[in-house]
This record gives C-alpha cells, sequence and structure tokens, in this order.
C-alpha cells in the first residue's frame, strides 16, 4: 500500500485519484491518518488536482488540533491503494528509523495505548451523540454562483473542482452557465445540506480555495425543505 513517492507529482496524482471518491485517507471524519499523509506532502498540490487540493485545504484547517484527532498514526505504507508502494522515505532512512523504533518500543507501546484509549473514548462520544439526534434532520436548498476570474477560465474544470468538495449531508444538484458580460459566465449550481453538518460559511471556504478558477462565491438562493 502507498501512493508512491508524495513529493512527486506522479505520487500527487495517486493521491488525486485515491480521494477522488473519498473524503478523507480513512473513514468518514478527519484522523491521524489524514495527518500522517498531510505531512508527507510538502505544499498544496497544483490546482488541477482538485480532489488532492480540495483534502488538503481541509485538513490544513485541522493544524492546530491535529494532535486531538482520533486513531494512531501510522506508516505512510499502511495508507492508499493497495497496489502502490510507498517510496515517499528513503529506504536507508526508514531502516534507521526502524531501528530506533525498536531502541524505544516501551515508549511507543504507551503513547500507542493512549492514542488508543483517546480514541475510543471519541468514537463512544460520536456514537452516543448520534444515537441522540432526532428523526427529523433539518435541511437547505441552496443555489450558489461561482465567478470564474475571466472568460478564459475552464469552466468545465471549474464545475468539477466545485463538484469534488464532497462532505456528510452535502448533495450537488443541477447545474448550467450564466453569461454575467464581455463574454464571462459563472456557474449556477444547486445543492441541498443538511443544516447542522454543511454551512455557507464551509462551502465558500473550500469552493474559493480553488483560487485557480473561482474568483468570489455568492448565495444566490437559500430555502429551507
Amino acid at each position: 500500500m502507498g501512493f508512491g513517492d508524495l513529493k512527486s507529482p506522479a505520487g500527487l496524482q495517486v493521491l488525486n485519484d485515491y480521494l477522488a471518491d473519498k473524503s478523507y485517507i480513512e473513514g468518514y471524519v478527519p484522523s491521524q491518518a489524514d495527518v500522517a499523509v498531510f505531512e508527507a506532502v510538502s505544499g498544496p498540490p497544483p490546482a488541477d488536482l482538485c480532489h488532492a487540493l480540495r483534502w488538503y485545504n481541509h485538513i490544513k484547517s485541522y493544524e492546530k488540533e491535529k494532535a486531538s484527532l482520533p486513531g494512531v498514526k501510522k506508516a505512510l505504507g499502511k495508507y492508499g491503494p493497495a497496489n502502490v508502494e510507498d517510496t515517499t522515505g528513503n529506504g536507508a532512512t526508514d531502516s534507521k528509523d526502524d531501528d530506533d523504533i525498536d531502541l524505544f518500543g516501551s515508549d511507543d507501546e504507551e503513547e500507542s495505548e493512549e492514542a488508543k484509549r483517546l480514541r475510543e473514548e471519541r468514537l463512544a462520544q460520536y456514537e452516543s451523540k448520534k444515537a441522540k439526534k432526532p428523526a427529523l434532520v433539518a435541511k437547505s436548498s441552496i443555489l450558489l454562483d461561482v465567478k470564474p476570474w475571466d472568460d478564459e477560465t475552464d469552466m468545465a474544470k471549474l464545475e468539477e473542482c466545485v463538484r469534488s468538495i464532497q462532505a456528510d449531508g452535502l448533495v450537488w444538484g443541477s447545474s448550467k452557465l450564466v453569461p454575467v458580460g464581455y463574454g464571462i459566465k459563472k456557474l449556477q449550481i444547486q445543492c441541498v445540506v443538511e443544516d447542522d453538518k454543511v454551512g455557507t460559511d464551509m462551502l465558500e471556504e473550500q469552493i474559493t480555495a480553488f483560487e485557480d478558477y473561482v474568483q468570489s462565491m455568492d448565495v444566490a438562493a437559500f430555502n429551507k425543505i
């Protein structure tokens, strides 16, 4: 398992393909798996790798609380597609790191037990909160106006980037291009959100993160369902 060399364009492409239908490296919430992969990436992926860039910007927002995210951080080779080998680290360095881990194995075991306990507590809290949720879920229908920089912006790529944003409680709907003048068209796209999971601030933050394509985002219509 792995992503190849995450500091190379080829490795970032593997990561982008892997995240095409996933919000996170593992599971449905940010975890130490995301932290491990995030720290292996040298910087924001290019704009054309929209799935990887969306994930990178989202995980970056957890930077101050990454130590408290659930799970236990593992080697990069434990994540990613099964048919790809991790080559991000140098082999000799990996071997040396393994020796260090063996020398201080007891400390790691203590940390792992503590991390495991925290993860189990968080999962229990999550399940408890989930069980107490009412059956009725408040939803809203939102119409967004996404404006490009100019008439040369690739609007098909812009829409692909917008639709790459995935979250629990978010469903994308129909879209169309609307002329705004001087040959420029904006993307008008519909989505349905669960109010307690997805807000317009989150949508604006993630959509405008695709700064090579998106100039701004506005809410054209907002209706409770």
